[in-house]
């Protein structure tokens, strides 16, 4: 039958889709509640007739703005905290629960259509505490004394000690300030940057349909509590663990349920396995959903669920709509319990470990200098504690040396600055989970990235399809919208394409009016690989059925030449990068027929090709990891100038590769196809195996093992709240260009911390040599109470390092902490060199920088103070100009460094040095402008000397790439040992007599076991 002539206009439909995977028929995911599409005039779903409904909705259809949601009751229901409490939160604490607490049995009675009254929402939470997977809500005030503790603050909190011993209270007061102030801003900036963070992942919150008061209410999962009746339904993701109850359609079997519960409840029975695995075969009545439990049991094909069975929390409805109980909060179910397992061990992180060893390495050194120090002293005859009004005896020189040489802002302006780059990436849509994910993503290698919506626009469309011989188009598309979802509220993206397709066929539409009815409806499964819809219409019963071209073709009993056509096409699709689906029909009691096959393409990103060069440019190899079909794949990578290795992910472990041989695959891989989860595990361990740092981005919960087991796990766009909870970085916007503008973020503020060590490091040893150096030979020091103001002005100058204009490197960074120290030690040495310059044209008769009137301390002073604060300019680089904040912290630094030395404040009485100084000095301190003006001309010179070196250091190769490790090495005798070691199995046999031996053999394959 030839096809109808259509109208004219565009030949295919485009729209925007929520994030979905299910490529080349391999896994297809339910994607949630409609994100984007707003229904207007929607029809009645419960009373009206489902094919009325349809094709209404393909009319209605429209793309407007997203549905304004339901003011949550956390924000409604918002206690006052008493003022006197005012480290206490103002929210409940979402970890609040009990671990030992039981759901009392009356709190799971509510009738399904009254539901619990909102009066006893707060009371219930107080006991199991919001229903999330999240981290403890930390206490304000203890976060903030967390910044007083560490081998660091400790020192300074000596320091105290000691000044307050020595009665001197200046310093006592200074060190203190300098103490406050380091924890006051570190704590202030990073909850500021917390609070950005925690305010867009309102955007991602789960929602859940729950019945309060006798009313339908949707609002926030994280809100729900034991007790509450919620709605499940297809697509959804069941928001809590919940026993069902009866299906939505049969309220009626409510009774039924209760009677269920008494049963069991009088019955003296084992109490029921809550693992997912144990779940007992005995069933009560039909199937009320269809629940895909993969992530937690590993079972591909979607679980029948029955009245009295518990559905859990973050698994997937495929099927179905029914009434539940919530019986668990988040924390309290088996997910999130096992959760917790894995929450309990605390990963400090590596960027941890590098601060610590910084820190541990400069106390050891410190410890030296002031060995020094007392030696010299000795030997002058210097006095323990005496005199009590200067700072020449030993022990202020522990408390001068202990001061410079402990860089006390060190772990809260690296915080800071992590915390503050968190902020800047939440302005780019990326939440980030932890803190150290920034460091992890500054230093990736490998972007392991699924294609759609990343490589892909997710914007799926239906180009013309290929219709066998004799085959009406209209009545092939009409059947295609048989054998899809009719749940139009949350409808797969594919189901949903296939069915607003039929705007460009109104015939298939009038086919549709005809009034059809579902009998029975059979989500697609990566087994079957299909859909299958049992209807009747006119007396007529029909199956119809779409799915991957291999499945539907198995279903006929085509001629050959037809069967060979329909490959044909297939392929060709393929190679265009097509997603192809077959549409067969089976009337009656007659054989199937096959009607034609759908061509589905979903076109890259405008910006992703140009994003993966400029990702290659920053040293980043991007593989491609897709659930499609090899040629597509192939296809896909050509358009993106990717790389056309791509390999079938059979090879990954059916391809009778191992060891050595498997591991250069998958580096040298530029993408795998047909990709299940366990694929996307093993590409990320092997490429790990080899050295590599890896990115794997993810949006199932099936991705959730591959995210925890990256180095840095991105949940994008539309990922699971399962996904998110696994991920290091979720992204709330779409595509890759997000995600390398966020690794472009990571390194600019990598570049902040390093240049921030290199700086703080340098200014440790500059005052260490210089004044070790200047008691052991002239008996000279600087006064304690200038040198306390020193420390506090390097920690003022520098707070704003956090804000500063970075640039980042052209490959992925790392701590090479042999480069830091070299150039540090180089740096620090220069400065002392710089200030015994000056401190030695003192010496000269003529009085060397001293122009009219002048005074030793207040000179060193200045000098050091201008040269250590442009040191920053420095160690951050020459390739992008300093912020604002940065040049006017230190500005405000130098201006009032200047003020000191011009009127001599705290400058002391002077010392007698050995030999004497022969300048005019003047006794009060003051020190004249001319003077000041001569220091500030110095220490340009010196600043810019300090510069030349740094720069030619950085171009010495060797030493550009000293402590950077290997991103390729091979063991290739371990990777061999244990690939032969996976084939192994140790078997138990019994011989006749009964005897039992164990014994080594060859492991049997999957295809194997599955015979």
């Amino acid at each position: 039958m030839a096809a109808p002539e259509q109208n004219s206009g565009e030949n295919h439909l485009r729209f925007d889709d929520p994030k979905f995977e299910g490529e080349g028929g391999v896994d297809r995911k339910q994607s949630g509640v409609d994100q984007k599409g707003s229904i207007y005039a929607k029809p009645d779903l419960d009373s009206g007739d489902e094919y009325a409904n349809l094709t209404n909705y393909i009319s209605t259809y429209y793309e407007g703005p997203r549905r304004k949601s339901v003011v949550s009751m956390e924000e409604q229901a918002a206690k006052k905290k008493p003022w006197w409490k005012f480290w206490a939160s103002s929210k409940p604490k979402s970890g609040s629960s009990d671990e030992g607490f039981e759901v009392p049995d009356d709190w799971l009675e509510a009738d399904i259509k009254q539901g619990i009254q909102t009066s006893d929402v707060e009371s219930r939470r107080k006991h199991v505490g919001f229903n999330e997977l999240t981290t403890e809500r930390e206490n304000m005030f203890l976060k903030f004394l967390s910044y007083f503790t560490g081998p660091i603050l400790y020192v300074m909190e000596i320091a105290v000690l000691l000044a307050a011993g020595l009665r001197d209270w200046i310093d006592f007061g200074v060190i203190i300030a300098i103490l406050m102030l380091n924890a006051t801003v570190g704590w202030y900036q990073e909850k500021q940057a917390a609070d950005v963070v925690a305010s867009l992942k309102g955007d991602i919150a789960m929602r859940a349909t729950v019945i309060r008061d006798g009313k339908e209410e949707d609002i926030k999962a994280r809100e729900l509590v034991p007790g509450d009746i919620i709605i499940v339904e297809e697509g959804q993701v069941i928001p809590a663990d919940a026993r069902l109850i009866c299906a939505y359609d049969e309220p009626g079997a409510f009774e039924e349920y209760k009677e269920l519960m008494r049963q069991e409840l009088n019955e003296p029975s084992e109490k029921k396995a809550e693992d997912p695995d144990d779940e007992e075969e005995k069933h009560h009545g039909t199937s009320l959903i269809a629940a895909d439990q993969s992530a937690i049991t590993g079972e591909s094909l979607a679980v029948d669920k029955y009245m009295g069975d518990t559905a859990y929390y973050t698994t997937g409805c495929k099927r179905g709509k029914a009434y539940g109980v919530v019986t668990a909060a988040a924390r309290g179910s088996f997910v999130g319990r096992t959760a917790t397992l894995v929450q309990g061990a605390k990963d400090q992180g590596h960027f941890k470990a590098i601060m610590n060893s910084i820190g541990t390495s400069l106390l050891v050194i410190v410890v030296g200098w002031i060995l020094i120090a007392w030696i010299g002293g000795f030997f002058h005859g210097t006095d323990i504690a005496t005199p009590e009004n200067g700072s020449n005896n030993l022990l202020h020189h522990v408390l001068i040396l202990l001061v410079i040489g402990v860089p006390v802002g060190l772990p809260v302006v690296t915080t800071t600055t992590l915390a503050v780059g968190a902020a800047y990436l939440a302005k780019d849509k990326a939440i980030v989970q932890k803190l150290t994910a920034i460091e992890s993503l500054a230093g990736v290698d490998v972007l392991c990235s699924d294609k759609t919506g990343t490589l892909t626009a997710n914007q799926l469309s239906i180009r013309e399809p290929y219709v066998a011989e004799d085959v009406d188009v209209n009545w092939m598309m009409a059947v295609a919208v048989l054998a899809s979802s009719h749940n139009i509220k949350s409808l797969d993206p594919i189901d949903k394409v296939t069915i607003l397709t039929l705007k460009r066929y109104p015939k298939a539409r009038e086919i549709l009016e005809q009034g059809w009815k579902t009998l029975k409806y059979t989500p697609f499964d990566p087994v079957s690989k299909r859909i299958t819809c049992e209807c009747t219409c006119d007396g007529q019963s029909y199956v119809a059925a779409k799915g991957a071209p291999k499945a539907i073709l198995n279903l006929t009993d085509c001629s050959p030449e037809t069967a060979d056509l329909f490959k044909n096409k297939a392929a060709e699709f393929a190679r265009r990068g097509f997603r192809s689906l077959g549409v067969a029909v089976k009337k009656n009691n007659e054989p199937w027929e096959l009607l034609g096959m759908l061509s589905m393409f979903d076109p890259p990103r405008d910006d992703t090709a140009q994003t993966i060069a400029e990702a290659q440019f920053l040293g980043l190899s991007v593989k491609m990891l897709t659930g499609d079909a090899i040629a597509i794949a192939k296809e896909t990578c050509k358009m993106l100038a990717l790389g056309t290795k791509v390999y079938n992910s059979d090879r990954l472990i059916h391809g009778g590769l191992s060891g050595t041989t498997q591991h250069d695959l998958v580096e040298r891989a530029d993408g795998f196809a047909e990709v299940f989860p366990e694929h996307k595990y093993q590409v990320v361990e092997m490429i790990q195996q080899r050295g590599h740092l890896t990115a794997m981005t993810g949006d199932g919960v099936n991705d959730a093992p591959s995210l925890k087991k990256s180095d840095c796990g991105i949940a994008v766009e539309g990922a699971t709240e399962a996904a998110q909870a696994a991920a290091d970085i979720v992204f709330l916007a779409p595509g890759l260009s997000t995600i390398v503008s966020a690794i472009k973020i990571a390194r600019q503020i990598f570049q902040r911390m390093k240049a921030y060590i290199q700086y703080r490091i340098a200014l440790c040893f500059h005052l260490e040599i210089y004044l070790v150096t200047s008691i052991v030979i002239i008996n000279e020091v600087v006064n304690s109470e200038l040198i306390v103001f020193l420390a506090l002005f390097a920690d003022l100058a520098t707070i704003a390092v956090a804000y500063d204009n970075a640039h980042y490197e052209a490959r992925p960074v790392e701590w090479q902490l042999p480069k830091i120290w070299i150039i540090s030690v180089t740096l620090g040495t220069l400065l002392a060199l710089g200030t015994w310059v000056i401190r030695g044209s003192i010496f000269v008769p003529n009085g060397g920088v001293i122009q009219n009137f002048g005074n030793v301390q207040e000179i060193l002073f200045l000098e050091i103070s201008l040269t250590e604060n442009w040191l920053i300019f420095v160690t951050r680089g020459g390739m992008t100009w300093p912020s604002w904040q940065l040049v006017g912290a230190i500005f405000g630094v130098d201006v009032l460094s200047t003020l000191f030395c011009v009127f001599g404040w705290l400058s002391g009485e002077g010392y007698a040095t050995d030999p004497r100084d022969r300048a005019t000095l003047e006794r009060n301190g003051r020190t004249s402008v001319v003077t000041a003006v001569v220091i500030w001309i110095y220490s340009i010179g010196v600043t810019i000397v300090i510069a030349i070196v740094y720069f030619l250091m950085n171009r010495i190769s060797w030493l550009d790439n000293l402590g950077r490790k290997s991103r390729s090495r091979s063991d290739t005798q371990m990777e061999n040992i244990l690939g032969h070691l996976a084939k192994v199995a140790v078997e138990h046999e019994r011989d006749d007599k009964g005897g039992s031996r164990w014994h080594l053999a060859t492991r049997a394959t999957e295809a194997e076991m599955d015979e």
